[in-house]
């Protein structure tokens, strides 16, 4: 039998594999460590990326104000999650997941080792390169861990990506406090050179491991026939000489700001998902009740973007709160503003063990639709919280960083609760051809998010955030859980999950 990157296997791996690190299979060990590096790398960028770029450039930034800072933060993060819907069809397509996750992880490194160079240039071309990246790898590496479930095991998949979640968290933990403090203490500079050796160490993990996956991964579901591999090659190279000519000519013509890049990264943000959506519901390969299940996924995409648009906050707004509205003075120490960024994973590594515990408990007595709306209050929550600390911080100044952290705990458990789910399902009603792509799908969600988060920054201007600001977006947040929970039993109905 001809294998593939998505094709569920007949025996259950994580059943017959000799176990290896806490009673988990070699492929889980190996993926979850993988996964783990490229996380420190991702929230050692999170963490620093806004602040070194709203940093004047006599201290080593790119000099930009906090309100293009924030848009360069929501493109990046937007762009990321752009590169996952590409990324998961090549994977599908031409790659395989296995090679697609590989050379996804060696670009980032690239990228990561660009960025370590002071000079502006290799900064964007660096992000650039982070973004496509992770969009091959993300997608593909999600594929490659759903296909050791087999399809009608619900529960024990939610499980598994809400461990395998935890899993990663660990590096999250971490890296905002290596990166973040080597960035703002000695260098920015030497901080995105720490992201890259995390990197290396994740490439040279999933080479060593990757015997384990056996003929997982190895091959396209569907490889393209050469005549559409021709087409494809046209359709790539025009889709990557016309944003650049147009780039180009925006320079030349001393006309260039972040705006513009803004401007067509929040197109693509919208227009790409749409596209998706109407191909694949349109796709005669897929079935009536599939289309049924991807229809009724909207609804849960929707409810992800709103997330993710909250959510990019941390690395944006977050960040200039503890920056210039926090007292980071603490036992005589004083601290990074990066460093609360820690309070986010450190939040899911202590409750999604315990979400994970409660999905199986549960059964199938709560629905995606209510995990996703428990997610929504919590993160409506984090925003209310936020409203008092800015309320306070307008009368006194700077304030406790309690505040701060409760806020990023909150933010934590609301993503244990929501994101592996999200995954979980996009990976449970996708059809078995279309598996890395419908993942790709669902991190467009995310980036049509991070396009619209990134303009939030243009509402608080060059203050800190007020009270008013947070207190919308905890409302706004508050009002899309209390939606989801009156259409629970509709969606699950129609999601089958």
């Amino acid at each position: 039998m001809t294998s593939s990157s998505t094709v569920r296997p007949a025996v259950d791996p994580s059943r017959t594999a000799p176990p290896t690190l806490l009673g988990r299979p070699r492929w889980f060990v190996t993926l979850f460590a993988t996964d783990m590096w490229e996380r420190f790398s991702f929230y050692g960028m999170l963490a620093i990326l806004f602040l070194f770029a709203s940093a004047p450039a006599a201290e080593g930034g790119l000099g930009l104000s906090n309100s293009d800072a924030g848009m360069l933060f929501g493109i990046y993060t937007a762009a990321i999650f752009l590169a996952s819907l590409p990324g998961g069809w090549l994977g599908d397509r031409v790659f395989g997941s296995y090679r697609a996750t590989l050379y996804g992880a060696v670009v980032i490194a690239s990228g990561h080792l660009l960025m370590a160079l002071p000079t502006v240039p290799t900064v964007y071309v660096g992000l650039l390169l982070i973004a496509v990246g992770t969009g091959l790898l993300k997608p593909n590496m999600a594929g490659l861990l759903s296909a050791f479930y087999p399809r009608e095991a619900t529960a024990e998949r939610d499980a598994g990506f809400a461990i395998f979640y935890t899993s990663i968290q660990i590096s999250g933990l971490i890296a905002p406090l290596v990166v973040g403090g080597i960035g703002e203490g000695l260098n920015w500079h030497a901080g995105f050179g720490v992201a890259a050796v995390g990197m290396g160490l994740g490439v040279w993990q999933y080479v060593r491991g990757s015997a384990s996956f056996g003929e997982v991964g190895r091959a396209a579901t569907r490889p393209l026939p050469p005549a559409e591999r021709r087409r494809f090659l046209r359709l790539s190279t025009a889709a990557i000489a016309v944003p650049t000519a147009l780039f180009t000519a925006d320079v030349l013509a001393g006309t260039f700001t972040i705006r513009h890049v803004l401007a067509l990264v929040a197109v693509l943000s919208l227009a790409v998902p749409i596209g998706c959506f109407r191909t694949l519901l349109s796709h005669r390969d897929i079935s009536a009740p599939e289309r049924t299940r991807l229809r009724a996924y909207i609804a849960l995409f929707l409810a992800s973007a709103l997330f993710w648009a909250l959510h990019v906050q941390g690395g944006s707004l977050l960040n200039l709160f503890a920056r210039d509205a926090t007292d980071r003075d603490i036992l005589g120490l004083h601290l990074p503003a990066s460093w609360f960024q820690s309070a986010t994973p450190l939040a899911i590594l202590l409750s999604a063990p315990f979400f994970a515990w409660l999905w199986v408990r549960l059964g199938a007595r709560i629905s995606a639709t209510a995990k996703f709306a428990l997610g929504m209050f919590a993160m409506g929550a984090s925003m209310l919280l936020m409203a008092l600390a800015a309320w306070h911080a307008h009368s006194v100044g700077r304030v406790s960083p309690l505040w701060l952290i409760g806020t990023y705990l909150l933010t934590g458990a609301a993503e244990a609760a929501l994101a592996p789910v999200g995954m979980s399902v996009a990976t449970a009603i996708a059809p078995a051809p279309f598996l890395s792509q419908v993942v790709g799908v669902f991190w467009l969600s995310a980036a049509l998010g991070a396009g619209l988060g990134g303009n939030a920054m243009k509402l608080a201007g060059t203050s800190t955030p007020g009270a008013g600001l947070f207190l919308v977006l905890g409302g706004v947040a508050v009002g899309a859980g209390a939606l989801l929970l009156l259409g629970t039993r509709a969606l699950a109905r129609r999601l089958g999950v």
